[in-house]
Formats: C-alpha cells, sequence, structure tokens
C-alpha cells in the first residue's frame, strides 16, 4: 500500500503529544523487601491506567537494566511528577527518564494480538 504525503501530512496534524517513561535499575535494586514493593509498584501502574493517565505498560523481561516502558497521557512534566511518587521510585528500586514523543491516529496495541503471531 502506497502513503501519500498528504496522507501523511493529515495524520502529522493529528498526532497527539505523550510521554515515555524508560524505567531502569536503582541503586538500590537488591533490597530484601523489592518483591513487595515491585507488587505496590504494579498495582499503582493499573491505577493509572484505570484513571487514563497511562495508556501502556510495556515490563521488560530481557535481563537489561530497562525494567519496563510506560506510555503517559500527560505532558511530560506530569508524567515526570507521577513517577516521582511511584512506590519503586521512592525505595529506590528504580530509576527513570521521560521523553515527549507523538502518537498517530490508529496506533495501538491489541489486547488479542498473539506473541509470535
Amino acid at each position: 500500500m502506497a502513503i501519500t504525503d498528504e496522507e501523511m501530512l493529515k495524520s502529522l496534524a493529528l498526532a497527539r503529544q505523550y510521554a515515555v517513561v524508560v524505567l531502569r535499575t536503582g541503586p538500590d535494586a537488591a533490597r530484601a523487601d523489592a518483591r513487595e514493593i515491585v507488587w505496590e509498584h504494579a498495582r499503582r501502574n493499573f491505577e493509572l491506567r484505570a484513571n487514563g493517565l497511562l495508556d501502556v505498560v510495556l515490563p521488560v523481561r530481557d535481563g537489561s537494566d530497562v525494567h519496563g516502558i510506560g506510555i503517559f497521557n500527560t505532558t511530560v512534566d506530569r508524567a515526570h511528577e507521577l513517577m516521582e511518587e511511584d512506590p519503586g521510585v521512592r525505595a529506590g528500586l528504580f530509576v527513570f527518564e521521560v521523553h515527549e514523543a507523538r502518537g498517530f491516529p490508529g496506533d495501538s496495541l491489541h489486547a488479542n494480538d498473539r506473541v509470535g503471531g
């Protein structure tokens, strides 16, 4: 399928701002109570999703220092504030960086997609 310049310009005009958070290993990642703190971090992510602030949560499980990526439906400043309140960040399990990004109409992750399919 060929995409025209006009289609691209129309899509660019409709792009929305998002904040992308990259969560990395923090200085206190080896704490004895890390498992419980990570559970509360996950609970908070579910709450942020339910409240329409966090559109996509992507846990990263490749053994790297990246633990997750989140796409927030907020400004960069608001995402930074929200992450400062995260239980895992507050406990030193995680550090994070926030990046401004744009999403285009039609972008989505489908709940029924299968891995490798």
